[in-house]
C-alpha cells in the first residue's frame, strides 16, 4: 500500500472554458508527486499546521499520468468547498495535497476485456490511465464516455494521447442534448458478462449501474467503480 504524504503545492495553470467548470494544475513545492493512475488526493485550501488537525478539504481524482511532474484536476464548482475553490484559487495560489488514495487499477480485473463507463468528470480518473504507459498493455480496451453536451467534452486531447499509446482503445462519446443518456443495458449487450467494467461518474449513476450489470449476471466482483465521494 502507497504511504499517504503531505505536499505543500502550488497553483500553476487554471483552465475555466465551461462555466462553473474548471481544470487546475499543482506543482509540488517540495518532493515529487508519487501515485499511481487511478488514485486520488485530499485538498486543503486553508494552510496547513502540522501541530494542528488536517483543515476541511475534498478529495479529487487525479487526472494526470503518475510519470507527469504536475497534478491535474478538473471539478464543477458545486457546492461550499468547490465555490471556495472558485473564489480563492488563483494562479500562485499554495494549497496542500495529501495522496495518494485509492486502488481502482491495482485491483484484479480482466486487462483483454476492458470496459471504462463515464459520466461527465467521473472520465478523469480513466485520464490517468489512458495517458500512462501501462495502458499499452490492455487489449482493445472500451471507453463510453456521456456529457451534457459537446462544449462539456474537455478531454479530446487526452483522448488522442491515449488511442496512440493504445491504438486499439475504442472510444463512444455519448452527447445528452443529442442521443440522451448513456444505455447502461446496451452497453452490457455490446459487451458481456465477462468484462470487467469500471464506472465513474454521479453516485445515482454509480449505484444504478452497477445494479444492472449484477442484474444482467456480471460477478460483482467485475464491477469496479470510482465511488470514494
Amino acid at each position: 500500500m502507497a504511504i499517504v504524504k503531505k505536499y505543500p503545492s502550488k497553483v500553476v495553470s487554471i483552465q475555466n472554458s465551461i462555466a462553473g467548470v474548471y481544470t487546475l494544475e499543482f506543482e509540488s513545492l517540495g518532493k515529487s508527486f508519487k501515485f499511481d493512475a487511478g488514485q486520488f488526493l485530499h485538498l486543503a485550501i486553508d494552510e496547513y499546521d502540522p501541530s494542528m488537525q488536517w483543515p476541511d478539504s475534498r478529495c479529487f481524482s487525479m487526472q494526470s499520468a503518475p510519470n507527469e511532474a504536475l497534478i491535474r484536476i478538473t471539478y464543477a464548482a458545486k457546492g461550499q468547498f468547490t465555490n471556495r475553490m472558485q473564489q480563492l484559487l488563483k494562479v500562485g495560489s499554495e494549497v496542500t495535497l495529501k495522496l495518494p488514495y485509492g486502488d481502482l487499477f491495482t485491483q484484479e480485473h480482466n486487462k483483454a476485456n476492458t470496459v471504462f463507463i463515464a459520466g461527465g468528470t467521473g472520465i478523469t480518473p480513466f485520464l490517468s490511465l489512458f495517458t500512462d504507459v501501462s495502458f499499452a498493455t490492455y487489449e482493445h480496451p472500451v471507453l463510453y464516455a456521456g456529457f451534457r453536451d459537446e462544449t462539456m467534452h474537455l478531454y479530446k486531447e487526452e483522448l488522442e494521447t491515449g488511442q496512440k499509446l493504445n491504438n486499439s482503445l475504442e472510444v463512444n462519446i455519448v452527447y445528452q442534448d443529442v442521443e440522451g443518456i448513456l444505455d447502461i443495458t446496451k452497453i452490457f449487450a455490446e459487451n458481456g458478462k465477462d468484462a470487467s467494467y469500471f464506472i465513474s461518474g454521479p453516485p445515482v449513476m454509480i449505484k444504478n449501474f452497477k445494479q444492472t450489470l449484477i442484474n444482467e449476471g456480471v460477478p460483482e466482483q467485475n464491477v469496479l467503480t470510482d465511488d470514494w465521494e
